[in-house]
């Protein structure tokens, strides 16, 4: 039964492997190059979808749901992470007019 999950319409485990790991790179990179704050938020959540989909794939591949738990706590992770990380900017652009990353050492107390 897992080797009939393991293939959706033609599609190997290999295939989302691949995608999840140029999803997950493309996600770091942004994270790392990138000083505009909502952009690294967002791909902070390309980072987790990555994780989401690697996870889906894998549960689906053994026949189990297990893992389709643990997506539903990241994406609330990712819901809650979204909320307090855009409050903060907006926090941010309230004071300094900017959300550069660079800029934001302001906040130390």
């Amino acid at each position: 039964m897992a080797g009939q999950l393991a293939t959706i319409q033609g599609l190997t485990v290999d295939y989302y492997f691949i995608l999840s790991t140029v999803l997950f790179s493309i996600g770091a990179i942004g994270l790392l190059t990138r000083k505009n704050m909502i952009v690294m938020l967002m791909c902070i959540e390309l980072m987790l979808n990555s994780v989401n989909l690697l996870l889906v794939a894998f549960s689906s591949y053994f026949g189990t749901g297990d893992a389709q738990i643990f997506v539903f706590f990241i994406v609330v992770v990712a819901a809650a992470e979204a909320t307090v990380g855009l409050s903060i900017l907006i926090m941010a652009y309230r004071n300094n007019r900017n959300i550069e990353a660079d800029l934001l050492n302001n906040l130390k107390g």
